[in-house]
């Protein structure tokens, strides 16, 4: 049975929204966890709340600060599934 290229377009565009989407808060953990883990070795100061609290603050922040891009990314894919949705034959 072939695949329509229709629904390979939309799952190809699914994956690309939602690595675009996670990547900035990933980006943020790794960032601040690289400066972290580096200020815990020159400090030697081996505590686990030094390196998650911080990562989570700016996975926060970046969520929060990417909110109105992360929505309207999404909504513009969701508006285009439901437009082709309306466009397949039955």
């Amino acid at each position: 049975m072939p695949m329509d290229p229709a629904l390979l377009a939309a799952g190809r565009e699914a994956v690309l929204v939602a690595l675009a989407v996670s990547a900035p808060p990933l980006a943020a953990a790794i960032l601040v966890g690289i400066v972290t883990g580096a200020l815990q070795a020159v400090t030697q100061i081996q505590d686990h709340a030094l390196g998650a609290v911080p990562r989570l603050l700016a996975v926060l922040a970046i969520v929060g600060l990417s909110a109105p891009w992360t929505a309207a990314r999404v909504g513009r894919f969701g508006q285009a599934c439901i437009e082709a949705a309306f466009r397949v034959a039955p």
